[in-house]
């Protein structure tokens, strides 16, 4: 029988593919004999990154790319750049964000929704939301050109429930100065899911499949006082491993879910369900 989850001789492009996640996405489709092209801005993370990869995956394709996604001269340039070398593009997973974090020096008020700066809303969404739409446009519509793919939006079980700000309330700290998880994250998660769902539909015709994934934290070694207080609202009890969203990443850019589309998976330890 066909291996459903081969994803051989296609090629995939990661979008922040040095980050945390963006590096585990990467070996999810290396794993399957996908050939691999990082984008990223930092030059740095991406040599690591390129370096783990190729020490873990000898003999396979992986390539990094610096290209800024907020910029629609640096993106076009790129596709073209990609098709010259690898010819199809297949796969696009828009994982590139800006994620504010809860840390044990996370004391001042910047994040609170009545002092949250402009500048930082915009630079949040130009990042998130328009290098997604972006990335969507150019490699999408290489995709229409060659017959079809896949596009995977990375959003967040934020896109679905609200972020539950006393999780990172700290004793001892003042209200004014305790961090909170800022209004642009969910709002830029939710609309990953809006362009999915939009996507899905205008390209149905084009045989692109268009859907998002919405994980949970992952652990990694935070506050205990933000992981007692994130654990007890979930019902599994924990933060996902770092390796638990491979699954889902190969089975979405698959044809294990060939008949999947404007779908948003959430994979949370079941957070969402309380």
């Amino acid at each position: 029988m066909k291996d459903l989850f081969d994803l051989t001789g296609k090629t995939a492009v990661v979008t922040g593919g040095s980050g945390l996640l963006g590096l585990q996405h990467s070996r999810g489709l290396l794993q399957k004999n996908c050939n691999v092209v990082i984008w990223d801005i930092n030059y740095d993370e991406m040599s690591v990154a390129e370096s783990k990869l190729l020490s873990e995956f000898p003999g396979k394709s992986i390539q990094t790319h610096r290209v800024n996604i907020t910029s629609e001269i640096q993106v076009a340039e790129a596709v073209l750049e990609l098709e010259s070398k690898m010819g199809e593009i297949d796969i696009l997973i828009n994982n590139a964000a800006i994620n504010p974090k809860f840390n044990s020096e996370s004391k001042n008020g910047s994040s609170h929704f009545e002092s949250y700066s402009i500048e930082t809303w915009n630079k949040e969404i130009e990042v998130g939301l328009t290098g997604a739409m972006l990335c969507s446009k150019h490699i999408g519509s290489h995709m229409v050109r060659n017959g079809g793919g896949v596009i995977l939006n990375i959003s967040s079980d934020l896109s679905v429930i609200a972020p539950d700000q006393r999780i990172y309330k700290k004793p001892g700290i003042p209200n004014e100065l305790q961090f909170k998880k800022p209004v642009s994250y969910s709002v830029i998660k939710a609309g990953l899911v809006g362009l999915t769902k939009f996507l899905a539909t205008y390209w149905a015709d084009e045989n692109i499949r268009v859907n998002s994934l919405s994980p949970g934290g992952v652990f990694e070694n935070q506050d205990p006082d933000f992981l007692e207080n994130l654990t007890s609202r979930i019902p599994m009890s924990r933060m996902a491993n770092i390796d638990e969203y491979i699954g889902a990443i190969q089975y979405l850019c698959s044809d294990a879910s060939d008949y999947m589309t404007g779908q948003n998976i959430v994979i949370d330890g079941g957070r969402s369900v309380w």
